[in-house]
C-alpha cells in the first residue's frame, strides 16, 4: 500500500458521471469484489439478497440531507449571494459557507428567498457576525425567531455536488437524494451507497435473514473536498459528527458471533464504526470523528463494505483502497471505467466481501 496521493488518481470519461438518478433505485450495476479470491463479477443492486447470507448485518447511516443550499441577496447592495448551510453552534448560530462579488462585512445582512419559490415576497434575513479563520465560513443569525430546521425546509433547497454540474435540484432531488431510511436531520451530502436500498429491498434482505442496524454519521462539507497535499500523512480530515448506538453495537456482536459478516453501507457508515472501535473492540460511542482510514490502518467493526464510486484523489477512495487492497481496487475501478458504469452520488456501486 502506498502513503503518495498520485497513487489514488485515474482517469474518467465525463459522460460516466451520473448526473442523474437511474429509473429505481435498485436498478444500478453492482460491481462484486471479493478481496480472498482477487476476483471481480457484475451484478445488479437487486441481486444483493443472493450476494448476502443469514446470519449477515447490514449497518447503514441513517443521516437525513437538509436543505443547506441558500439563495439570496446581499441586502445593502442588491447582489447575489449564494451559500451553503453547514451547522449549528452551540450558541444557536449558522455556520455558512457563501460566495459573492465583493467583500462582506460583519453586521451585513443576507436576504434568502424561497429556493422553490423565488418570487415568494416573503425573506429569511440573516446577519453576518464573524468570518472564521478557516475556509471562509462565516457565522450568522436569523434576525427573525425560527427553528433552523424549519427555516431550512422553507427556505433552502437539495445540495447537489457540483461535479453533477446541476444549478439547482429538481423535483426528482427531493426524493432521489435521500435514503429511503433517512431520519435524522444533519447532513450536506448524502450517504450514496444507501441511495441504491428501496422498502422492498431491505425487506428481501430481511427475509433472506439479513440483519440490519444504524448509525448516524452528519456528512459535512469536507466530503467534497480534495485533498490538497501529496503525501496521505499530511492531509487533515475534516470533523464529522456521528452517534453509534449500543443497539447497534449488540446487533453487529450478534452478527459476529454466529459467523455472519458485518456489512457496511457506504463510508460514513464506516467511519462511525471504525471512530467507534479505537479501543480495539466495537463501543457505543458519539461524538465528532476526524478519523482518516488510510494504509496501513487495521479494520475493526467491519467485514465487508457496499459503497459507490468516488472521486479520485479522494478520502472515500483511499479509505475503499485500504479495506480491499490497493492493486484490487485500481483493478476494480479500471474494470468500472471499461464497461461504462455510473460514477459518483448517482452512479454505480461495489460490493466488497
Amino acid at each position: 500500500m502506498t502513503d503518495e496521493l498520485a497513487a489514488y488518481d485515474y482517469e474518467l470519461p465525463e459522460e460516466q458521471i451520473a448526473r442523474f438518478p437511474a429509473a429505481r433505485r435498485d436498478e444500478a450495476r453492482l460491481l462484486v469484489v471479493d478481496r480472498q479470491r482477487q476476483t471481480i463479477e457484475h451484478r445488479l443492486v437487486r441481486d444483493l439478497p443472493e450476494l448476502l447470507r443469514a446470519g449477515d448485518c447490514l449497518a447503514l447511516n441513517d443521516t437525513r440531507v437538509v436543505r443547506a443550499r441558500l439563495y439570496g441577496v446581499r441586502a445593502a447592495t442588491g447582489g447575489k449571494w449564494e451559500g451553503l448551510f453547514l451547522n449549528q453552534t452551540e450558541a444557536g448560530h449558522w455556520r455558512l459557507l457563501g460566495q459573492c462579488r465583493g467583500r462582506l462585512q460583519p453586521g451585513e445582512l443576507i436576504e434568502i428567498r424561497p429556493a422553490l419559490v423565488p418570487e415568494s415576497a416573503e425573506r429569511l434575513k440573516l446577519r453576518l457576525i464573524e468570518k472564521e479563520e478557516d475556509d471562509g465560513i462565516w457565522q450568522a443569525e436569523p434576525i427573525q425567531p425560527i427553528d433552523v430546521w424549519d427555516g431550512l425546509e422553507q427556505f433552502g433547497t437539495v445540495p447537489l455536488p457540483p461535479y453533477m454540474h446541476r444549478d439547482q435540484a429538481d423535483a426528482q432531488d427531493f426524493e432521489r437524494y435521500q435514503t429511503v431510511y433517512a431520519r435524522h436531520l444533519g447532513s450536506v451530502a448524502a450517504p450514496t451507497a444507501g441511495l441504491h436500498f428501496t422498502p422492498e429491498l431491505l425487506d428481501r434482505c430481511a427475509a433472506r435473514g439479513v440483519d440490519r442496524a444504524f448509525v448516524t454519521l452528519h456528512v459535512g462539507i469536507g466530503t467534497f473536498r480534495p485533498i490538497a497535499v501529496e503525501k496521505l500523512d499530511q492531509h487533515l480530515m475534516h470533523s464529522e459528527w456521528c452517534d453509534v448506538p449500543a443497539e447497534t453495537v449488540a446487533r453487529l456482536a450478534f452478527a459476529q458471533a454466529r459467523g455472519g459478516r458485518r456489512i457496511a453501507v457506504g463510508t460514513t457508515t464506516t467511519r462511525a464504526l471504525e471512530s467507534a472501535a479505537q479501543s480495539g473492540r466495537l463501543e457505543s460511542w458519539r461524538g465528532p470523528t476526524t478519523l482518516f482510514i488510510r494504509p496501513p490502518y487495521e479494520f475493526r467493526a467491519i467485514d465487508g463494505l457496499l459503497t459507490n464510486f468516488h472521486l479520485p484523489r479522494s478520502t472515500l477512495l483511499v479509505l475503499v483502497s485500504t479495506f480491499a487492497g490497493h492493486e484490487l481496487i485500481r483493478e476494480a475501478y479500471a474494470t468500472a471505467v471499461r464497461e461504462g458504469y455510473r460514477f459518483y452520488s448517482y452512479g454505480d456501486a461495489m460490493l466488497i466481501v
